[in-house]
């Protein structure tokens, strides 16, 4: 009787065993949880920054377990009065016009006004002059860059005219120096808030040099380029300020092309894990990738892993028994910490109690004695 309850256990660790090594993509789906954007919105909202938590919330809020949040709803209701309050826009406003950059739609309008014409970078180069003049410290990288768009600036008018007597033909030019004007304005924006990466720094103070004797804004084409498909990205300052070199600057530059206005949410939560797999967009899908990011980084691994259709399938069957609560997800969670060579012996070792081995002796006994004779 022991025997057989033996036997019977060890055959259901078996099935258990199997089980969990044939649905191991299933049960890694079913430990997932999705993010709760509420503290995290709300701990942006105490730091004063209202346009991050409202990209933030925003983001999640196009699912439906955010949607049905009253918590969440409230908070996007609060975001969306402070925002639209007349004393904010104003304050904005004037942060634009004074300083060159702000985190509001209103205040990027101010800076970029008076950066994409010449009064923005005559007036950050008087501004270094005068501190050089009265001995005090003069910023290297915004000089450069003012210098870069005064040569800019003259660039976009010649190329105008050049569109206008060519019939187009000169419009590529206008583009780029365009280009070269929009990167230079978030460029700035990035070193007053001290969101420009160290290297660079060095390069434009560099490429300034290059583009002074020249004339020709060739050099830097292609870098500001990259740096202003970030200026029309919201969170483009702190996309820009995880860069490491032009080649990182360059992946950024089309992850942002790639998913526009989520891209900043989507690099907070994560990282460069996010980055790498979406370089696989095209394979993936923006829409899964959006979706594997709802539970965080381990969500979007598990992507990686099982690619975009058993991702979406396993996702949506996870949803449906969502509620039956936490205790279906903490037996996968469980399950998924077992590892996998255990569960592979632990099945061996159940299969080999129910091989008949007094079968299998008597058997392999009596073959050698027919040999034998």
């Amino acid at each position: 009787m022991i025997k057989r309850i033996t036997k019977l256990m060890l055959l259901v660790i078996t099935a258990i065993a199997i089980g969990v090594l044939w649905q191991r993509s299933q049960l890694a789906a079913l430990a997932l949880t999705r993010i709760d954007p509420v503290p995290e919105t709300r701990d942006m909202i105490a730091q004063e920054h209202y346009a991050e938590a409202a990209d933030y919330l925003g983001f999640f809020m196009d699912y439906p377990y955010v949607q049905a949040d009253p918590d969440a709803q409230a908070l996007q209701r609060d975001l969306a009065a402070k925002r639209d309050s007349l004393s904010y826009q104003a304050a904005k406003l004037s942060e634009g016009i004074l300083s060159g950059t702000s985190d509001e739609t209103i205040g990027q309008l101010a800076g970029v006004v008076t950066d994409f014409v010449v009064i923005g970078d005559l007036r950050d180069l008087a501004k270094q002059g005068l501190n050089w003049i009265n001995g005090e410290e003069t910023d290297e990288v915004i000089a450069a860059l003012a210098a870069i768009g005064v040569v800019a600036s003259a660039a976009q008018v010649v190329s105008g005219i050049s569109t206008v007597s060519t019939g187009g033909a000169a419009a590529p030019t206008v583009a780029a120096t365009t280009a070269v004007k929009g990167g230079t304005v978030l460029l700035k924006a990035a070193r007053k808030v001290g969101k420009l990466p160290p290297w660079l720094g060095k390069t434009l103070i560099k490429e300034a040099e290059i583009v002074k004797k020249t004339r020709k804004l060739d050099s830097v084409t292609d870098l500001f380029g990259d740096t202003y498909t970030l200026a029309k990205t919201r969170g483009g300052l702190t996309l820009l300020s995880k860069t490491e070199d032009a080649a990182s600057l360059k992946r950024m530059a089309r992850f942002a092309e790639a998913f526009g206005e989520h891209s900043a949410t989507l690099y907070r939560i994560g990282g460069e894990a996010l980055l790498k797999t979406a370089q696989r967009v095209g394979e993936l899908g923006q829409d899964t990738i959006k979706l594997a990011a709802t539970y965080g980084q381990q969500g979007i691994h598990l992507l990686d892993r099982i690619g975009a259709i058993k991702f979406v399938k396993y996702s949506a069957r996870t949803s449906k028994i969502a509620y039956k609560g936490d205790f279906i997800q903490l037996i996968a969670r469980f399950l998924m910490h077992i590892p996998t060579w255990l569960l592979g012996v632990l099945a061996g070792l159940g299969m080999m109690v129910w091989i008949p081995w007094q079968w299998v002796t008597h058997r392999f006994v009596r073959l050698n004695n027919q040999e034998a004779l």
